[in-house]
C-alpha cells in the first residue's frame, strides 16, 4: 500500500510539500517520515509569473514547506512565498518553510556604505508571507536568526561530515582541521573537537567578492592530512588557493575539503577538479549542477536530520534534545 501523504497524531495533521528547487531532498526527507509528498502544483508561465496550487486539503494541517534558494535563486524564493501565501489562505494550521539553504544569508550588515541588508528582508518576506517558523541549516552567521520574529531551527551537518572522515581511519596526531578564515573559527574548531585532531587557521583577503587571496597559515599542516572546512563553497577560490597553500606552502601531506552547502557557481567545478583537493565533501542541501559536475565531489545526505527535527517541530518536542547541542554553533 502506497503511504499516505498525511502522518496523524493526537488529531494532528502533518503534510510535506516540496517545491521545485530540490525535489530530490524533499523525496529523501518524505521517505524518512514514512510518508508521501503532497500533492502540489507548480509551473511558471511564459511571462516568468510562477502559479502555485495545492491539490489536496491542508486546511488545519501542519505544512511543511521543503525549497532552497538554489539557482535560480530569485525564482525559487518567490515561489516558497508563493506556496506559503497559498497554504496560509488555504487555512493551514502552521506552516514551517524547510530552507535547508537560506539564500541571501551572507548578506547579514553593512560593510560600506549605502548597502543593503538583503538577510533582514528576505526574513521580512518570509514571515509577511505568512511562515510560522523556518527551518535551516549552517546559516553564514548565526545573528541572521535575530532577523526573524518567529521561531528559527538552525540545525547543522557538522556530525554527519565528520563522521565520512573517521573513516579515513588516520590517527589524530597526523590530521588537523583547518578554517579558511577567521570568521569559521568556531565551526572549524567544533569540527576539530568531534574529530579530536588539531586546529589551524588560514588567513586571508578578499580584494572584490568571490576573490580570495591566501595570506597566511597559522598552525601546523605539515606532514599531516588537512581538512578544510566551511559552511558553504560557491565559487571554490578559497579551496583552490587554500589547498595550494597547504601542500606546496606547508608541506601538509593531503588536503581535503567539506562543507555544508555546495552552492559551487561560476568556474567552481573547474577549480575543483583542476586543484590539488584530493575530495571535496558536501550534503544535498542544494543540488549539485548536472552539467558541472567533479569527480572529487562526494554527496551526503542531511535528509535524516531534517525528518527527525520535522517530527520533534511536529509533536511540539524539544529540537536541540536530537543533538545534543551540536546545532548551537554560535
Amino acid at each position: 500500500m502506497a503511504p499516505s501523504s498525511i502522518l496523524v497524531q493526537n488529531s494532528k495533521r502533518l503534510m510535506l510539500f516540496s517545491g521545485r528547487s530540490n525535489p530530490e531532498l524533499g523525496q529523501k526527507i518524505a521517505d524518512k517520515l514514512g510518508i508521501a509528498l503532497g500533492d502540489i502544483e507548480t509551473k511558471t508561465f511564459s511571462n516568468g509569473e510562477i502559479y502555485v496550487r495545492y491539490r489536496e486539503n491542508v486546511r488545519g494541517s501542519d505544512v511543511f514547506l521543503v525549497q532552497s534558494t538554489s539557482p535560480p535563486v530569485n525564482d525559487n524564493l518567490m515561489e516558497l512565498l508563493i506556496m506559503i501565501q497559498a497554504a496560509r489562505l488555504a487555512s493551514a494550521r502552521r506552516i514551517t518553510a524547510v530552507m535547508p539553504w537560506l539564500g541571501y544569508c551572507r548578506q547579514d550588515k553593512k560593510s560600506a556604505g549605502r548597502e543593503p541588508i538583503s538577510a533582514k528582508l528576505v526574513a521580512d518576506l518570509l514571515q509577511r508571507a505568512g511562515a510560522d517558523r523556518v527551518l535551516t541549516m549552517d546559516l553564514h552567521q548565526g545573528q541572521v536568526q535575530g532577523f526573524f520574529d518567529i521561531p528559527v531551527d538552525h540545525m547543522t551537518s557538522l556530525s554527519i561530515l565528520a563522521s565520512h572522515f573517521r573513516l579515513l581511519q588516520v590517527p589524530p596526531e597526523e590530521m588537523v582541521v583547518v578554517s579558511p578564515d577567521v570568521g569559521g573559527v568556531k565551526r572549524a574548531k567544533k569540527f576539530a573537537d568531534k574529530l579530536g585532531v588539531d586546529l589551524a587557521i588560514l588567513t586571508k583577503t578578499r580584494p572584490e567578492h568571490n576573490v580570495a587571496e591566501i595570506t597566511e597559515v597559522i598552525g601546523s599542516v605539515r606532514d599531516k592530512v588537512a581538512i578544510m572546512v566551511d559552511d558553504m563553497i560557491d565559487t571554490a577560490g578559497t579551496i583552490a588557493e587554500g589547498a595550494k597553500a597547504l601542500l606546496d606552502g606547508e608541506g601538509a601531506r593531503e588536503v581535503y575539503a567539506t562543507a555544508t552547502h555546495p552552492v559551487l557557481s561560476g568556474p567552481a567545478y573547474e577549480r575543483l577538479e583542476s586543484s590539488p583537493v584530493k575530495e571535496v565533501v558536501v550534503t544535498d542541501t542544494l543540488p549539485l549542477n548536472p552539467e558541472g559536475g567533479s569527480s572529487k565531489i562526494k554527496v551526503l545526505s542531511v535528509a535524516a536530520t531534517l525528518a527527525d527535527t520535522i517530527q520533534s517541530v511536529f509533536r511540539d518536542e524539544s529540537v536541540s534534545r536530537l543533538f545534543e547541542g551540536d546545532d548551537q554553533l554560535f
